[in-house]
């Protein structure tokens, strides 16, 4: 990756399979960028294994009391990190915590979330488990930038996957996380080569261009 390219800073908080993703992008220069460093928030976050396996700089924020949320301490200490890093876009790979002004305004439009649902719908936690309960035929997946409503900031790009017969929690997880996984560093690459317009809640991408879908799904 040159000295030029953008700097990333990835927040996870879980297993990482997202991280592993846009990191295995990166390395294959289909991101359109590079990780400089992953942040977690938990200690034995499997996130950490990954990236020690990448050779990717890691960091533990200690995130304050509260159990859903960054302190104001925390993230104003997180905000330093990303910067004393050269990090230019935030990303939020199976960060459990709600982020606030400190770091939405330190990085105008510049935090990007992915979401197991189609949102708006089945917002917060456990939105597999939401959608199974609601008997939806078709959920998916949703990037989106990052403002300070619990996941309800502009969509940049979703993929729709089907909820099959039999589909119990574990078995519709699996199949958005392979959604995900071509989803998210395909969004990221775009967003870098060519930043859209956001009019309210709407995105306007320059040009035509679709991004491609992932398999069993149909990309926004």
């Amino acid at each position: 990756m040159g000295s030029e390219a953008i700097r990333l800073g990835v927040l996870a908080s879980g297993r990482g399979s997202n991280f592993a993703a846009l990191a295995d992008a990166a390395r294959a220069g289909r991101l359109g960028g590079e990780i400089a460093l992953l942040v977690v928030d938990r200690a034995e976050a499997g996130a950490c294994q990954e990236a020690r396996r990448r050779s990717i700089p890691e960091q533990f924020l200690d995130p304050g009391p509260k159990r859903t949320r960054l302190s104001p301490e925390a993230e104003k200490r997180l905000v330093r990190l990303l910067r004393d890093h050269g990090v230019r876009v935030v990303l939020l790979a199976g960060f459990m915590r709600m982020i606030h002004e400190d770091l939405l305004d330190a990085f105008p439009m510049s935090v990007i979330n992915i979401h197991p649902s189609l949102l708006p719908a089945f917002p917060g936690l456990e939105a597999p488990r939401q959608a199974l309960e609601h008997g939806v035929a078709i959920t998916g997946t949703t990037v989106h930038l990052v403002d300070s409503s619990l996941d309800g900031g502009p969509i940049l790009a979703q993929a729709a996957v089907p909820v099959l017969p039999g589909d119990d929690v574990q078995t519709l997880t699996h199949r958005i996380q392979a959604a995900e996984h071509v989803l998210y560093p395909e969004t990221v690459r775009r967003f870098l080569e060519s930043r859209p317009k956001v009019e309210g809640r709407r995105v306007i991408w320059p040009g035509a261009a679709a991004l491609p879908a992932a398999p069993g799904s149909a990309a926004r």
